[in-house]
């Protein structure tokens, strides 16, 4: 079955393993007849700093993050491709984030179940891809996987999309192109089948 696909590369630079990925699952979706949209944070102009404002004097939405909005809502599925920067998302994907899940829009602040905001984003899943240079088994051991609990459960599970795949290539630094071009191919794979 045919799904809409938003694939966000949230790599801050246009050369990276991140947009290989990126592409590879774009290539897999589009090989099997998904639908697919696609969204490079490299390419949006937009400022990612909130500022001063608080949620009732937002301030108004630059071209790139409408069109981000609208891509959200068109899709059915979720693929965000991004590096671990510190421990965290890198500080533009962090301000995407920060800049289009607002209030009426991800979610409904008015209308609370447990003292938690009803989310309006939900009908969609999502596949959270990460590389980092720290090897998964610190990542899991040492920091208790902090950005995917914060992506998975503060991010995506606060406006509804649920369930959350996730996937972690590391460590990149010094990976040989052998192993690259095997994260590559597994990624096309998941694009085919859409998970």
């Amino acid at each position: 079955m045919s799904r809409r696909i938003l694939i966000a590369d949230l790599h801050p630079g246009r050369l990276s393993l991140s947009a290989a990925l990126a592409q590879a699952y774009r290539d897999g979706a589009r090989s099997a007849g998904h639908e697919v949209r696609t969204a490079a944070l490299s390419e949006m102009a937009f400022d990612p700093d909130f500022g001063q404002a608080s949620f009732r004097n937002a301030p108004a939405l630059e071209p790139d993050l409408e069109s981000f909005r609208e891509d959200l809502l068109w899709a059915e599925h979720v693929v965000l491709v991004t590096p671990m920067w510190w421990g965290g998302l890198p500080a533009k994907a962090k301000g995407l984030f920060d800049r289009v899940l607002l209030p009426g829009f991800a979610f409904d602040p008015r209308q609370r179940r447990m003292g938690v905001p009803t989310p309006l984003l939900s009908g969609r899943t999502a596949h959270f891809m990460l590389t980092s240079d720290t090897p998964a088994w610190a990542f899991w051991l040492m920091y208790g996987r902090a950005l995917k609990q914060q992506v998975h459960r503060q991010i995506l599970g606060f406006v509804g999309l649920k369930p959350v795949r996730h996937t972690h290539f590391s460590p990149v630094e010094h990976s040989s192109p052998q192993r690259r071009a095997r994260w590559i191919n597994d990624t096309r794979l998941l694009g085919a089948r859409a998970a």
